[in-house]
């Protein structure tokens, strides 16, 4: 740290004691300017002169009071101006007491605002020259009383001018800080959003695969003596069920790994083209699923066919914990124009009140949540005769996917 760098950091610390050095740097200057007598009578332009003690009381009280200019900046202006104008009248030839009222000017612009300053300004200027001329012993065209008017302005100009910059360098520090606080708090909105997609995800695929495990867990305890082949078979997906859900699990979790770890997750995310293999999982499980689709084979975005595979799964996950042993579902996806419409129904009887509860039954409020990030429609409730119905409507172009108004040529 340099020696002005400690000036600077000890001066911020301690403004009283740099005010009291200027007021004695200013009281030294006008003691010094006292002495010297600007209308020799001898016929030289400059000579020395024995100052009034009056005027040097004066000088005196005006430095004394810009020690406290920064607690009370006009409360300083009056005095030093009282100063002044006493000294204007009574002294001659006159001491240069008006630099104490050029200072606390310069103070009170600098730390009001723009009108306070011209008007305060106008009539100190105003105040003190009028009075120097009108009632001063020189005549009104003397030297003195235009410098006092000179500087007076001076005065109030260089401090409205601080004053001017310190607000700019505040705005742009202001400024800065916002843009640093918008920045910070679009990262943590992308992070939550990132969190809140990669646990509904976590949510699907355990809730799906754990719930064929269940199933199939009970039909091999239940067969186990009777029809061990039976049994082998449904130990035998319950195996594949762990092993997919490991699968989806490790490609999950991978979109958690930091930019240096291995193992990246490399394999696509699940969509429409892995439909029938999700409905043959379910009918491993003795879920009786039907599935009918028109889309002509539909490209979709890798948004959309997730979210549409997840839908599925979801619902049919719902189908199996709740509908009934005996139930039956239809999923169908059709092609509306620029939608894709998905359709799940159950003719079960069980317990249908699949709203989420503190603590679970996410599913629904996971699906919502992923129509909604796509700018789809979902409707969810008991079909009228029994059952359960869910309908998707998704667009086939997402907002990042579609092409825009200006490179289509067109609105």
């Amino acid at each position: 740290m340099t020696t002005l760098q400690r000036a600077k950091g000890y001066a911020k610390a301690h403004p009283l004691a740099l005010d009291a050095a200027l007021a004695a740097g200013v009281l030294a200057c006008m003691v010094a300017g006292s002495f010297v007598d600007p209308h020799n009578p001898d016929g030289v332009t400059w000579g020395l002169r024995t100052p009034d003690p009056l005027s040097l009381v004066l000088m005196t009280l005006g430095a004394a009071a810009l020690i406290f200019r920064r607690r009370a900046p006009r409360t300083v202006l009056a005095l030093a101006c009282a100063c002044s104008l006493t000294e204007s009248v009574t002294g001659d030839p006159r001491a240069p007491v008006a630099m104490c009222a050029v200072l606390a000017l310069y103070t009170v612009a600098s730390t009001t605002d723009r009108p306070t300053t011209w008007r305060i300004g106008l009539l100190t200027m105003t105040v003190l020259t009028g009075t120097a001329m009108v009632a001063g012993p020189l005549p009104w065209y003397a030297q003195e009383n235009l410098a006092i008017f000179a500087w007076t302005g001076i005065g109030a100009t260089a401090g409205d001018a601080v004053r001017s910059r310190r607000a700019f360098i505040q705005a742009i520090r202001e400024r800065a800080e916002r843009a640093e606080r918008t920045r910070e708090e679009e990262a943590r909105r992308r992070v939550a959003e990132e969190r809140l997609r990669i646990a509904r995800d976590l949510h699907d695929v355990v809730a799906h695969h754990i719930a064929l495990v269940n199933v199939q867990a009970g039909v091999a305890a239940h067969v186990m003596d009777k029809r061990p082949d039976q049994a082998k078979e449904a130990l035998s997906h319950v195996r594949e069920a762990s092993r997919s859900a490991l699968d989806e699990l490790r490609a999950t979790v991978g979109l958690l790994r930091q930019s240096g770890d291995p193992e990246a997750p490399t394999e696509p995310a699940p969509g429409l083209d892995r439909l029938d293999e999700l409905a043959g999982t379910f009918r491993n499980a003795g879920l009786r699923v039907e599935v009918a689709r028109a889309d002509q084979d539909t490209d979709l975005p890798a948004a959309v066919g997730l979210a549409a595979y997840r839908i599925i799964q979801e619902a049919l996950t719902n189908v199996q914990k709740h509908a009934g042993p005996e139930a039956k579902a239809e999923v169908s996806v059709v092609r509306v124009g620029p939608h894709i419409e998905i359709t799940v129904l159950d003719d079960g009887t069980g317990d249908h009140d699949r709203a989420p509860t503190p603590g679970g039954g996410h599913g629904l409020l996971g699906m919502r949540e992923r129509v909604t990030a796509l700018r789809g429609t979902l409707t969810t409730g008991p079909r009228y005769g029994g059952g359960f119905r869910v309908h998707a409507i998704l667009p086939i172009e997402t907002r990042t996917s579609a092409p825009s108004a200006d490179a289509a040529g067109g609105p």
